[in-house]
């Protein structure tokens, strides 16, 4: 992620990461460093299987707790949106302009994204094509199927 990008987050989600890395620094750091000093008591290291696991393991956690520090750094918090125009943290009823079916959805900060859910990433092609419309407004955007238009049918 690229340091002046915001990342949109409820402040639910900001105080769940804020946890998570809390966590990760203490617990998580205490024990991936246990389980290396176990592994370098067995012996040669060139050939410890979970001396090489243990370090594998580390570098995922550190990438983690860098990623945390990034995101809470730069995160802006949402909180009671506009109804006018769609935002981070509006809950917007879209009619996809093919077959007139309706679906709706939440727009919500790439971290909290979760498709399966109903909840879409500001910088997804949807996310990026409904910010900033209106009720009435149309958009649509390029998927690898072709374009896909949608109307906004309400903003909550």
């Amino acid at each position: 992620m690229h340091t002046t990008e915001r990342e949109y987050l409820t402040k639910e989600k900001f105080k769940e990461l804020e946890k998570e890395l809390g966590y990760l620094k203490t617990v998580k750091r205490k024990e991936i460093a246990d389980a290396l000093e176990y592994a370098k008591s067995l012996g040669d290291l060139s050939e410890n299987q979970e001396y090489q696991e243990a370090r594998d393991s580390q570098a995922v956690l550190e990438d983690r707790i860098n990623r945390l520090e990034q995101i809470l750094k730069s995160a802006s918090i949402v909180s009671t949106q506009s109804t006018s125009v769609v935002s981070v943290g509006s809950f917007i009823t879209v009619e996809k302009e093919v077959d007139k079916s309706r679906k709706s959805y939440s727009i919500v900060g790439s971290e909290e994204a979760d498709a399966a859910k109903g909840l879409i990433s500001t910088r997804s092609p949807f996310g990026h094509g409904a910010m900033g419309k209106s009720k009435g407004d149309s958009f649509s955007f390029e998927t690898p199927s072709g374009t896909m238009s949608y109307k906004i049918i309400d903003i909550k």
